[in-house]
């Protein structure tokens, strides 16, 4: 099996120039807004590249941006280079952090790719204990209909010196959305080098992630719908989770 985001990584700001960052960043910062405690330290869950991290540093938070490939956290450690951004290697569901933050996120469904419900309640528990009291827990994940929606489509990227290949599958029985990434990179020699990569995405219902929150201790647990302050609707893809420790 190919590991996830080590070909990719160093091709992914590429093909995201779609994703609305500074949109999501303007999200954070109404959900912390209508936090009661100020947020100065924020800790992401699977920054990936670190352009979420980096925005937030130079709106003038703290960060501690955590992610698994070390791939990606060298992408992003030119990219955080002179902000107040530390990068950590290290599996969410072992989180580990040297002092506690005021705010623990985890976007663009990060936690899907951790494919093992007992990791999630894990990760979980990390996150609470990571938090300082009053702090605050901020999450998305995709829907199990967004995930389903996947099985059988073809996604293209493409541009000058590359083409990305996305083909979906989704097993209902495993709850598990797969995803065969081929990469075909432009050389000098005017060749192309083909590479690939497998990734997994696990469809997590709302239900069991409002029960694992609160037997992780969090209170004041809360579901809006995509980059919205309003709950999600019933076919929403994509919905946010806040979840408060006393």
């Amino acid at each position: 099996m190919m590991d996830s985001y080590t070909v990719l990584a160093q091709f992914y700001d590429e093909l995201t120039t779609d994703v609305p960052y500074e949109r999501w960043a303007d999200y954070l910062e109404k959900q912390f807004a209508r936090h009661k405690r100020p947020i100065r330290t924020v800790t992401e869950l699977g920054c990936g590249t670190g352009t979420l991290a980096a925005i937030l540093a130079r709106r003038g938070y703290e960060v501690t941006a955590v992610d698994l490939s070390p791939e990606m956290l060298c992408v992003a450690a030119e990219k955080c280079a002179g902000l107040d951004v530390q990068l950590v290697c290290q599996d969410m569901s072992r989180l580990a952090l040297p002092e506690p933050a005021d705010a623990v996120i985890c976007c663009l469904d990060s936690l899907n790719y951790v494919t093992r419900p007992a990791a999630v309640r894990r990760t979980f528990q990390r996150v609470f204990d990571a938090l300082k009291p009053g702090g605050l827990f901020l999450f998305d994940v995709k829907t199990p209909l967004a995930l389903e929606s996947a099985d059988a489509q073809t996604y293209l990227d493409e541009n000058e010196d590359l083409f990305c290949v996305w083909r979906g599958s989704y097993d209902k029985r495993r709850r598990i959305c797969c995803y065969g990434i081929d990469l075909f990179v432009l050389q000098e020699d005017g060749s192309w080098c083909r590479d690939g990569e497998y990734h997994e995405e696990y469809a997590y219902t709302m239900e069991e992630l409002s029960l694992w929150l609160g037997e992780a201790g969090f209170t004041k647990i809360k579901q809006f719908g995509e980059l919205r302050l309003s709950p999600p609707k019933a076919e929403e893809m994509r919905i946010f989770f806040t979840a408060g420790k006393e």
